[in-house]
């Protein structure tokens, strides 16, 4: 499987780099990595081959790119050279096990990300991450819903969950979080590869963890609503500000109350509970 790498310069460099990353998102791309003029995309080359870049035309920006074919042998060493670790002061610390063990945290987690990771939404991560330090998780039933690396199911399990379930449709992501969750101590963590289809059979959650983008969260609200169990949370991430408002409309017609909302630059996550 040969991936692409679409490499992006942007002026301005935001808010034009994050549009750019959105839409990109719905185009078949798994991963981005920021850079001082931009960013890189990486695709899997029969998904993103065909990318009409100049549907992406923006009053506000212009950019150039530059695209690459990238060898499965060669994507770990272009992730590590361009991954930093992810941190929420005092609380976490998302790394490699190539970087320095982090110090004045409660809790470190250590992934080896392979295909499935890129380094574009820790935004979005280290969101979803601090909001989950803000609930009870202790004895919960999780459900981290598109996985990935399995960072969000690990954190469940540091933080108390007692059954927690990760689901990705990626072959790679599955195998990569089974790792990830087995290297950090997590091995009865279960992860199936599939979609939403599975949750018919999942049963219900206490919890459910969904960064993901806008528009799978909204055709997926309705399966959280009747897999999550009366008073459960809803974390939901992986948009901009500008969504929230349209995703909480969405929610409410489907039995959830909008707690509240966080954002880190122009990304955004929400919190959510089944009434």
């Amino acid at each position: 499987m040969a991936y692409l790498a679409f490499h992006f310069t942007v002026t301005p460099v935001q808010p034009g780099s994050e549009i750019l990353i959105a839409l990109l998102g719905e185009e078949g791309f798994e991963s981005f990595d920021y850079t001082d003029a931009g960013f890189t995309a990486y695709g899997k080359e029969e998904e993103v081959a065909a990318t009409d870049l100049l549907k992406f035309k923006h009053d506000d920006f212009s950019f150039t790119c530059k695209i690459d074919k990238i060898a499965d042998t060669n994507w770990n060493a272009e992730w590590e050279k361009n991954f930093d670790p992810v941190v929420i002061p005092g609380l976490l610390c998302i790394r490699a096990p190539f970087h320095d063990v982090c110090k004045d945290v409660k809790h470190e987690i250590v992934i080896m990300p392979k295909m499935s990771f890129g380094t574009g939404h820790h935004q979005t991560t280290r969101l979803v991450c601090s909001e989950m330090f803000r609930l009870d998780l202790s004895n919960k039933r999780v459900l981290d819903m598109g996985c990935g690396t399995g960072i969000l199911a690990i954190l469940a399990g540091l933080l108390g969950a007692k059954d927690i379930v990760g689901i990705d449709i990626d072959e790679w992501s599955v195998e990569n979080a089974i790792e990830n969750c087995a290297m950090n101590h997590f091995p009865e963590i279960s992860v199936l590869k599939g979609g939403v289809e599975l949750l018919k059979e999942a049963g219900t959650f206490d919890v459910i963890l969904a960064n993901i983008n806008k528009n799978i969260l909204k055709a997926q609200l309705p399966a959280y609503s009747a897999s999550l169990s009366k008073g459960g949370h809803l974390f939901l991430s992986g948009f901009f500000t500008t969504d929230v408002d349209e995703l909480t409309q969405i929610a409410i017609t489907h039995g959830f109350e909008f707690l509240h909302s966080a954002h880190e630059n122009e990304w955004a996550m929400m919190l959510l509970k089944k009434i």
